[in-house]
């Protein structure tokens, strides 16, 4: 069955050529054309994943972002205006999974778009063995569950594979750009700051639960680590 995707933007010129492109690569479409439109939708008829844009009337995509993590980790990319630094971290830091500069390639869109479906995909295709016990961490894939001392910790798509990737060899260093891969996909261009700003809200997720948690480390100019036991 095809994938639905959801596309939020108060520019109609986008919400139709996007949804054009996206239908002709295969996808099934809803559109939806400001944050309050949305969120009452997306509660009626879920999605595979949803294309936002961040500065829209009545309820912008940031607001709309943090009412969807309340009740779901579907996918979310940031439409972001140009040259907006502000925009990407804070979005990212709130639970996006990507985001996409305007004015932007349809083809890269399609990508991205792409790339987080099939982590998704392989996550739910896991099987029990690839559960990850460390300590008080635990991270099973097949339920895409992550709990540290036994209190679950709610992480996106993108987060979970960070964790899982950081926790399968601790102690062992990953620099950035193999948790790009990790997280993303090979072939698939991503600043380093993404990847900085995916790891300090993780920190944020796991204090909120233990606020000891330390087990993810910086090495500065190399990359990050899980503290070995």
């Amino acid at each position: 069955m095809a994938e639905t995707i959801a596309l939020v933007d108060d520019d109609r010129n986008i919400l139709v050529s996007v949804s054009m492109a996206l239908e002709a690569e295969g996808f099934r479409v809803v559109t939806y054309g400001d944050g309050s439109e949305a969120l009452a939708g997306l509660a009626r008829t879920p999605v595979d994943l949803a294309v936002v844009d961040i500065k829209m009337p009545r309820l912008d995509g940031m607001e709309l972002l943090k009412r969807l993590r309340q009740q779901s980790d579907m996918p979310v990319i940031f439409l972001t205006s140009k040259d907006d630094e502000l925009d990407e971290v804070q979005g990212l830091r709130m639970g996006a999974d990507d985001y996409i500069k305007k004015p932007f390639s349809q083809q890269l869109l399609v990508e991205r778009i792409r790339a987080i479906l099939r982590r998704r995909a392989a996550a739910d295709d896991a099987t029990v063995v690839d559960v990850i016990r460390r300590g008080d961490l635990v991270l099973d894939p097949t339920r895409h569950l992550c709990t540290w001392k036994g209190l679950e910790v709610n992480l996106t798509v993108t987060e979970f594979l960070l964790v899982q990737a950081l926790a399968r060899r601790p102690g062992h260093v990953k620099s950035r750009d193999q948790l790009i891969d990790a997280a993303y996909g090979e072939n698939i261009y991503i600043d380093d700051r993404t990847i900085d700003s995916h790891i300090k809200r993780l920190r944020r997720k796991f204090k909120d639960v233990d606020a000891d948690f330390v087990q993810i480390e910086t090495l500065y100019g190399v990359g990050y680590r899980y503290r070995a036991a």
